[in-house]
């Protein structure tokens, strides 16, 4: 397939590197940056000890900075099984590690103090699982219809799934099942197989729930069901997001003028309820230009992906993608009262260093694919992908 490619498409579109200011998508960066900003506006209109936007506003430029030195680098490496392997021990060991030293906020071991500085290992391993996955379905995609390979990628997922469940760490525990689903489907799993997938998703809720969830998770998800049955108890915060979203109605109540947040009704306003706070202020039409920025983020994770100059390019752009995307539904949804709390954070506008840092990272990596993409035909990435129709 790659001799057919030369023959038939000119060199300069397929192995020349891109100077460095053209490697980068800047309407992808446009709304990376604006999200951003969202965030930083919504936190600094909290009252009261307001050290989240003081915070936040230091990691923000470090992030972007972070985001354009990791566009130099040439990423090719990444194919290499040593250097994959290297990466899962290094986060396994991490997990593990974290069990015995981490620090525990909110009920959950999830986070390393290094003299001040937090760390939450559960956000790398989200992009290290991407990157692993991406390696082995871009070896097997022609033979992805054979279950083996569903099965080892999932044996690979649960790894990181189990340890961060045991924290517990529920919501980035669903990220990493949601990374793998993904990833899956895209590779061309076949329905029967589908089937077996949620099957076994069935079962192994059934066992996490009797042996792994904690009594506020089931009491989190029980409201999921019930949601009115408790709001002065466990649906006390989706009850008060739910207030928040619908009283911004069409224009919002204007920055700095949200009660909910700014009254401190509701509850981690600048990490889980963030949208309803923005939603509060901006109202609905600022939502739908957040959604607006949130759909050219993934369209241009899609665009860049399906240029990716190998299988394993395009896989970990369409893994990035699934990350994003997987973050951004379930934090809408719980916001809205249609998901259950899990505490995933809005990508690039919650609060937290560590996650900004890594989906910052995660873009950079993007960039640096784009720096040695191929502008080949189309048809030609569909048949390097899944193989001639």
């Amino acid at each position: 397939m790659n001799e057919f490619i030369k023959r038939i498409v000119p060199a300069d579109r397929l192995s020349g590197e891109r100077p460095w200011a053209t490697r980068i998508d800047w309407i992808l960066f446009l709304a990376f940056f604006l999200i951003v900003c969202a965030g930083l506006v919504t936190m600094n209109s909290f009252v009261g000890d307001n050290s989240f936007f003081e915070r936040q506003i230091m990691w923000a430029p470090i992030s972007i900075i972070f985001f354009f030195l990791i566009s130099f680098i040439d990423f090719r490496f990444l194919r290499r099984t040593e250097v994959v392997v290297t990466l899962l021990i290094v986060i396994v060991t991490f997990l593990l590690a974290l069990l015995a030293l981490g620090i525990t906020v909110k009920g959950a071991q999830s986070w390393f103090n290094f003299g001040g500085i937090s760390f939450e290992p559960a956000d790398l391993a989200k992009i290290i699982l991407v990157i692993l996955l991406a390696k082995y379905f871009s070896r097997r995609h022609i033979e992805i219809a054979n279950v083996r390979h569903i099965l080892v990628s999932g044996a690979y997922s649960f790894i990181l799934f189990a340890l961060i469940v045991l924290q517990p760490d529920f919501g980035s525990a669903i990220i990493i099942f949601c990374i793998w689903l993904g990833m899956v489907l895209v590779s061309g799993i076949s329905k029967k197989h589908l089937l077996v997938v949620f099957l076994g998703a069935i079962i192994i809720f059934g066992v996490l729930w009797n042996f792994g969830f904690k009594d506020y998770q089931k009491q989190r998800i029980m409201t999921f069901i019930h949601p009115l049955s408790d709001i002065r108890g466990v649906g006390y915060n989706v009850w008060q997001s739910t207030i928040a979203f619908g009283s911004g109605e069409l224009w919002g109540k204007g920055i700095g003028y949200g009660t909910q947040s700014k009254l401190k009704f509701l509850p981690e306003y600048q990490t889980d309820f963030i949208f309803a706070a923005f939603a509060e202020e901006w109202g609905f039409f600022g939502v739908i230009i957040l959604f607006g920025l949130y759909g050219v983020v993934i369209w241009r994770i899609l665009v860049n992906s399906f240029h990716g100059a190998t299988n394993f390019e395009i896989l970990f752009g369409l893994g990035v993608a699934t990350y994003i995307a997987s973050h951004f539904i379930i934090h809408v949804g719980m916001n809205i009262g249609l998901l259950p709390v899990t505490g995933i954070p809005l990508p690039f506008m919650s609060y937290g260093g560590t996650h900004l840092l890594m989906e910052s990272t995660a873009l950079g990596i993007l960039m640096g694919m784009r720096g040695y993409a191929k502008t080949a035909h189309k048809d030609l990435v569909h048949n390097e992908f899944i193989g001639p129709v």
